[in-house]
């Protein structure tokens, strides 16, 4: 007499987590920010920025990054991604675009009067941002390291890179992951 085959169990995944919105991901990188330990170990070089990869809410890509005296990012977005960041230590300066650029098909823009924003972010401040969100960040310090926190979703499928002269802003650069993982 053949033996009962046992019918399988279903498999039960579990749902997937939602993606994080981006007062989630400033409240990721608000309590980051204040994990002391954690800031304290990031190494430090006098010349160039230093960063370290961290796992992000809801599989966003996270950094902890730091800032020599005088050293900035340059005019750049991170396409479909959205963000925030929060200052650990220091202070750092967000200079910031209030437009919402063409994600493409353009190289030179000539940008309107009045859509240049800069706010000063200290030790603790913080700030979320959408998609095609322009800015550049600076450490403005003449002798004192910022330290810093960021998280994106989705993770970065690339970063635009940017000049500006006066009101013309021309696409530079496009990286991918592979140019800074």
């Amino acid at each position: 007499m053949p033996q009962p085959v046992p019918t399988p169990s279903p498999v039960v995944s579990a749902p997937p987590a939602a993606a994080p919105t981006a007062a989630e991901l400033l409240d990721f990188v608000r309590r980051t920010a204040a994990d002391r330990d954690l800031v304290d170990s990031l190494p430090l070089d006098p010349e160039g920025r230093t960063w370290v990869r961290l796992d992000g809410p809801g599989g966003s890509e996270a950094w902890l990054i730091g800032w020599p005296p005088g050293t900035g990012t340059g005019w750049h977005d991170h396409a479909e991604s959205l963000g925030a960041f929060a200052t650990a230590r220091g202070a750092l300066t967000e200079n910031a675009l209030a437009v919402r650029l063409p994600a493409s098909g353009w190289k030179t823009l000539e940008l309107a009067d009045g859509l240049d924003r800069s706010r000063r972010l200290s030790e603790g401040d913080g700030r979320a941002f959408g998609r095609h969100h322009v800015h550049e960040v600076l450490n403005e310090s003449q002798d004192t390291h910022a330290v810093s926190v960021h998280a994106y979703y989705p993770p970065l499928p690339l970063i635009r890179r940017f000049s500006r002269a006066g009101a013309v802003l021309r696409l530079e650069q496009v990286e991918r992951p592979e140019d800074w993982q």
